[in-house]
């Protein structure tokens, strides 16, 4: 494959001064700015086509289209690229990979954004890389060297460290991050120079290990974590203690709730496969997973199709006797196999909160194998 940079769904490059490679930065996003960033312009329209005329060609698309992103390329301008192919009304992403890290982005499109929460509430796992001996002001290799150590980690050193990082931690985001001090992002206010103390947080780390030692100077590392875990922190902290300070300089994204390796798709195949559907030689729907992939963890209450009717409508249900859910909280609601709402039930009540209209096209990946 051809360096993705330099591919015809790269980024243009970053404005003068800009920083960007924030890689766990969390946030869906609906077409929003990447971190550190600032605003990203649309990709131009294709020749010949003025705005209004995409604008008339956009239609219903709904589902989860989980992308492999290329190094070099915006967590912004993949959701953008992916909605021009699919000519989707609506799109956004479950949690940011910027620039530097590469990996599954899930890209929700239509009715899908809905569930968008809780695919970013699930676990992450990554795969990512440590250089000794430099600490960066970004706390990974697009930042500016802060500090140096002529200190390097013996393989044994760092898995004594692990179990430090592991569990339920204190962690102090990154000065180069899109949490807010003030009202101001603290990337905007780390460009201008101004000193950005962030108080430290709980995240929890549910595994961490040394995959490999290729050279004194770097240490490649697997992590599995929960929502809200800065792993280019988690670099920076363990080369302080280690005393041999570090950065991060590749990182690789896995997993994301539901989404894994086995769901994911390059950008280059899905361009081919989307242009071999408009030619009548695919199916769109296929490329696809279904809207409910997401509520994997959510139980799924079945309901006849006149109380479904009534859900859609925002009218509350009760069910008695055997129809009648034994559980309490939030529940997926299907009709006839088809997601109708997000509800809460309480004694028997389901009370929609999220209702879905999957008109269009839908995504049917998966569904033969019963998915």
């Amino acid at each position: 494959m051809s360096d993705p940079t330099q591919s015809k769904f790269a980024s243009p490059p970053p404005l003068a001064g800009e920083v960007a490679s924030e890689a766990t930065r969390e946030g869906a996003s609906l077409q929003a700015p990447d971190s550190r960033r600032g605003p990203h312009p649309h990709p131009p329209p294709p020749a010949g086509g003025g705005g209004k005329q995409r604008k008339g060609r956009k239609r219903d698309v709904n589902g989860w289209l989980v992308l492999d992103k290329p190094v070099g390329m915006t967590s912004t301008h993949a959701v953008s690229v992916v909605r021009r192919l699919f000519k989707a009304k609506r799109a956004g992403h479950a949690g940011t990979l910027d620039p530097l890290a590469s990996g599954c982005l899930p890209i929700a499109l239509g009715e899908a954004t809905k569930t968008v929460p809780f695919v970013m509430d699930g676990r992450k796992t990554y795969r990512f890389t440590i250089r000794w001996g430099e600490e960066r002001d970004t706390d990974d290799a697009e930042g500016r060297a802060t500090e140096t150590s002529a200190e390097r980690p013996t393989p044994e050193a760092v898995r004594a460290l692990i179990p430090r990082f592991s569990g339920l931690i204190e962690q102090v985001p990154p000065r180069f991050s899109a949490i807010k001090i003030d009202g101001e992002r603290a990337y905007d206010l780390a460009r201008e120079g101004a000193v950005v103390e962030l108080a430290p947080r709980p995240v929890e780390i549910h595994h961490l290990a040394l995959v490999e030692t290729p050279d004194p100077d770097h240490a490649v590392l697997a992590a599995q974590c929960g929502k809200g875990t800065y792993v280019r922190a988690l670099a920076r902290d363990m080369g302080r203690i280690l005393g041999a300070l570090g950065h991060v300089v590749a990182l690789r994204r896995t997993i994301v709730g539901p989404f894994g390796e086995p769901h994911m798709i390059s950008l280059e195949q899905l361009d081919s496969l989307c242009h071999r559907a408009a030619s009548g030689e695919g199916n769109l729907a296929e490329l696809l997973l279904p809207v409910e992939t997401a509520l994997d963890d959510i139980p799924a209450l079945a309901v006849s199709r006149a109380d479904a009717a009534r859900l859609q409508r925002g009218q509350a249900v009760l069910l008695r006797g055997r129809d009648a859910p034994v559980f309490r909280g939030q529940v997926s609601v299907t009709a006839s196999g088809r997601l109708i709402a997000l509800a809460e039930v309480d004694h028997g009540e389901i009370v929609p909160k999220r209702v879905f209209n999957l008109a269009g096209l839908v995504g049917s990946a998966g569904r033969q194998e019963g998915q």
